[in-house]
């Protein structure tokens, strides 16, 4: 028996809090879940810095990687199986591509991403087609296999419907993140009709469809995703120790390029701050890692990495204010002056945190990043643009939303026992705005 076909003798099930069960028959894709590339997820949150706003945020990307497959699976196991669009042949990839597509995502990874120039799209190709217990298993299936998984990933592969069921306006990846994330920090906001959604889905050649009386699920998700990116993705809260945890990933680096004697040498960050990661060293990255340095940096002499590892591992996050960097420009400037004569550093200590979100956005021709539309078919077999039929998607159809917060430690501005006039100063000016 050809290897893509190949099942197990007794199905294998994987309890989850949110789809009830995670079904697997599949010999490859068992195989893939028992590598140590995947088994590596564990030790990586999905939500960053989220668990310090909500305490249940303790959730990992092995739990979503496993979510995004069993719902790929429901699609062309119940929903497309037997449909005349639908290419069966397809089927093992696009179980292999929902199941791996986080498979490059670091600890902390968009911290880790901006300072140190790193792209998890990358490392996951990486992963995929490099030298790996991944790589060994999917090799199994065909030669040209991995590649073809990482193109679905990567969204070039030639089917481009295989592509939509992982990467879209609404895909198996959102769909299982907003009721993931909602369900473990304990809000209402992620949670719509799956099960309808689901139901009314049609393969077409080159996306996925939904049957028009299915409209009003559709719109549910559409809210339900612009809800938790205001009420949970960009928390101000979680925005702080995002700020801080890429102020220490900035200081170690600046400290190092300055040969500074660490009391405990960074060996898993070198090659981070030399810009050189090699896969080996970053399949080595993972959050108990990081935040074992951190504790072992609460102990070090500098004071700037010192007290910012303090801040994270303690919970002593920034105040923020409202802050708009276009209007308040001089205001920035000025503060950055106060911050220096009190003795603050504000390269470390003052950041503005700026966050947007396209809750929904229809194609248009020409435009730098053309995104498909979510299609619905009509009783007469029409397919009319979602935003066109539906009065609700209109309305925040294209409208991009964006938020800009001013962070700043108050601890150490009502600490009066050094520059306690200009720190005043700088008080009396934050409350201003």
């Amino acid at each position: 028996m050809h290897h893509s076909n190949l099942k197990l003798s007794e199905e294998k099930v994987f309890k989850d809090p949110v789809h009830r069960y995670a079904h697997v028959r599949d010999q490859t894709i068992w195989d893939l879940i028992g590598t140590k590339e995947f088994q590596r997820l564990r030790r990586i949150k999905q939500l960053g810095t989220t668990y310090l706003t909500f305490h249940g945020a303790e959730h990992s990307r092995f739990n979503h990687s496993l979510g995004v497959y069993e719902i790929v699976r429901r699609i062309v196991d119940d929903v497309f199986q037997g449909r005349p669009e639908w290419d069966d042949d397809q089927r093992l990839l696009s179980l292999c591509a929902a199941l791996l597509h986080d498979l490059g995502h670091g600890p902390f990874s968009h911290s880790f991403e901006k300072v140190y120039g790193l792209d998890h799209e990358q490392f996951t190709k990486k992963i995929i087609l490099g030298d790996t217990e991944v790589n060994a298993v999917l090799q199994r299936v065909s030669p040209d296999f991995p590649q073809n998984v990482a193109e679905v990933i990567g969204k070039t592969y030639k089917d481009k419907l295989v592509v939509s069921l992982i990467s879209s306006q609404i895909d198996a990846d959102r769909m299982d993140y907003l009721q993931r994330d909602a369900y473990f920090t304990g809000v209402s906001y992620g949670h719509f009709d799956m099960e309808r959604v689901l139901r009314v889905m049609r393969p077409r050649e080159d996306q996925v469809v939904f049957k028009s009386t299915g409209m009003h699920a559709v719109e549910d998700y559409i809210m339900s995703r612009y809800q938790m990116y205001w009420q949970v993705y960009f928390h101000p809260v979680t925005r702080s120790a995002e700020v801080i945890l890429t102020k220490i990933l900035k200081r170690a680096k600046a400290l190092y390029e300055d040969s500074y004697s660490f009391k405990y040498e960074p060996t898993h960050f070198v090659s981070l701050f030399a810009e050189k990661v090699t896969l080996e060293d970053y399949l080595k990255l993972d959050e108990s890692v990081i935040l074992y340095y951190f504790q072992m940096w609460e102990d070090e002499d500098d004071f700037i990495l010192r007290d910012l590892c303090q801040r994270f591992m303690n919970r002593n996050l920034f105040k923020y204010i409202e802050f708009d960097p276009a209007r308040q420009y001089k205001l920035s400037v000025r503060l950055h002056e106060l911050f220096r004569e009190a003795g603050i550093d504000p390269d470390y200590y003052l950041a503005v945190d700026s966050s947007s979100d396209l809750p929904y956005d229809f194609y248009r021709g020409g435009e730098e990043e053309e995104r498909m539309p979510i299609q619905l078919l009509m009783p007469n077999g029409d397919i009319r643009e979602l935003s066109r039929e539906s009065t609700i998607v209109e309305a925040i159809s294209g409208k991009k939303r964006t938020d800009h917060k001013l962070y700043f430690p108050e601890d150490f501005l009502l600490d009066d026992s050094k520059h306690a006039n200009i720190k005043q100063q700088i008080l009396s000016i934050l409350k201003k705005h």
